[in-house]
């Protein structure tokens, strides 16, 4: 391997077998029911003695997370991975950081790796946050020199000064992660690994985040970023890998591979609205977009200018007190134009009840230049964990129009754009 590059992976791939129950009439033979589970056991005990994994249904499937994925990393590149959920982007990350093994060809490393792949990893709830500083960071492979020379780092980065000598199962979901993002912030390997991290904590905190990140990347040390957050990719990586299905779809700067995932991954509208029937979240079920003008009529297209509402529609399989809805809306070469969040239109927090929740947002003029945009849409529990995200749900042409006569169309010299708009939230 060259001197200067740091991660090589030949033809990775990694499978997974996966079981399936099989559909069942109602009215079952207690003969069928016995020779089910004896297949089943046989079957289970023949996996056991050949070191397979052991995998509950009657049906099993083999499923490819990864597969025939070849790429090379230099030192201090800052690379962005990116795709849809389950494109396959934290197995690849969880292969380079020796989490799991692949299941066909190679990954070469040289370097000291850290990952970031789940804040909060290893605390003990019982332990103080002094204690737990300590604790996490052997784990994550610092010294206790380095934890010693950094302690006050941490605590100040953390803003967790005050409740230092409280055990951490009475700190509050932000306190929580806002600690251990810190404590996993001030590592210095020569390779850094991180997954969708800076999405913790409040507004002002996930800034810090985006900030030590942005310090960490100008330091020279090569950095693995997962993100769906394409203002972060587009402000960190140089570079960005595309994935899809489990391959690499494509390998370029960071605008082209962003514009691709913008305009391939995102739906195009049906009669003014795109459904998501089903969801990875235990939480929220379903979720309606749709794209409405000021009278309440579907659009497939927006006006620039004009006046527009985006509506939300999801279901919630358990009341939350302290919800969120945001949108956000990209331009079609990947940048973030406006950040529309429910969070900061009042200090009350927004409720998600069981079952039906509608959101609106009313946005009193569209300020995107003619072509396309995309919305995302963010279901959240503001500073602890998304519910439901995805920040390509819905691609919008923009159709260019004059309402002030000048003849020239609107521009996008600044990033983001303050859209003036205002919340309508609905329960049933």
């Amino acid at each position: 391997m060259s001197s200067d590059i740091v991660i090589r992976a030949e033809n990775l791939g990694k499978k997974y077998i996966i079981g399936h129950q099989s559909d069942q009439e109602r009215y079952t033979a207690l003969r069928d029911v016995i020779g089910r589970n004896i297949r089943n056991l046989a079957r289970s005990a023949r996996d056991m003695v050949r070191g397979r994994q052991l995998v509950v249904g009657d049906e099993v499937e083999e499923f490819w997370a990864l597969r025939d994925v070849n790429f090379e990393i230099k030192r201090g590149d800052v690379v962005g991975i990116i795709g849809r959920n389950g494109a396959g982007k934290s197995t690849l990350l969880k292969i380079l950081s020796r989490i799991t093994e692949p299941s066909s060809g190679r990954v070469e490393i040289r370097g000291r790796v850290a990952s970031l792949l789940e804040v909060g990893t290893g605390f003990h709830p019982e332990l103080t946050g002094r204690e737990n500083i300590y604790l996490n960071g052997a784990i994550l492979g610092m010294t206790r020199a380095e934890i010693k020379r950094k302690f006050d780092e941490i605590v100040d980065f953390a803003g967790v000064e005050k409740f230092l000598d409280t055990p951490v199962k009475r700190y509050s979901s932000g306190m929580y992660v806002r600690l251990a993002f810190a404590v996993a912030a001030h590592l210095e390997p020569e390779i850094l690994v991180v997954d969708e991290v800076l999405a913790v904590g409040d507004a002002e905190f996930q800034k810090k985040c985006l900030g030590k990140m942005k310090d960490v990347t100008e330091h020279g040390r090569t950095v693995l970023f997962v993100s769906h957050n394409m203002g972060a990719i587009n402000l960190l990586c140089s570079r960005a890998i595309l994935f899809k299905d489990g391959h690499k779809e494509l390998d370029a700067d960071t605008h082209q591979c962003v514009n691709a995932y913008l305009s391939s991954s995102s739906r195009s509208l049906e009669r003014g609205r795109v459904v998501v029937n089903k969801t990875n979240s235990d939480v929220v079920s379903s979720v309606r977009f749709e794209l409405l003008d000021a009278k309440g009529n579907a659009l497939n297209a927006i006006e620039t200018f004009g006046e527009v509402r985006l509506r939300l529609v999801f279901e919630s399989t358990r009341s939350i007190r302290d919800g969120g809805v945001v949108f956000f809306i990209y331009l079609q070469d990947g940048q973030l134009l406006s950040k529309l969040s429910t969070r900061p239109e009042s200090f009350v927090p927004m409720r998600i009840a069981q079952g039906r929740n509608v959101v609106e947002c009313k946005i009193k003029s569209f300020c995107v230049s003619a072509g396309y945009c995309v919305i995302g849409v963010g279901i959240t529990i503001p500073g602890h964990e998304w519910l439901f995200n995805e920040p390509c749900l819905a691609k919008v042409d923009v159709v260019e129009t004059d309402v002030f006569n000048s003849g020239n169309p609107p521009r996008q010299d600044r990033y983001p754009v303050p859209m003036v708009h205002e919340w309508v939230l609905k329960y049933d």
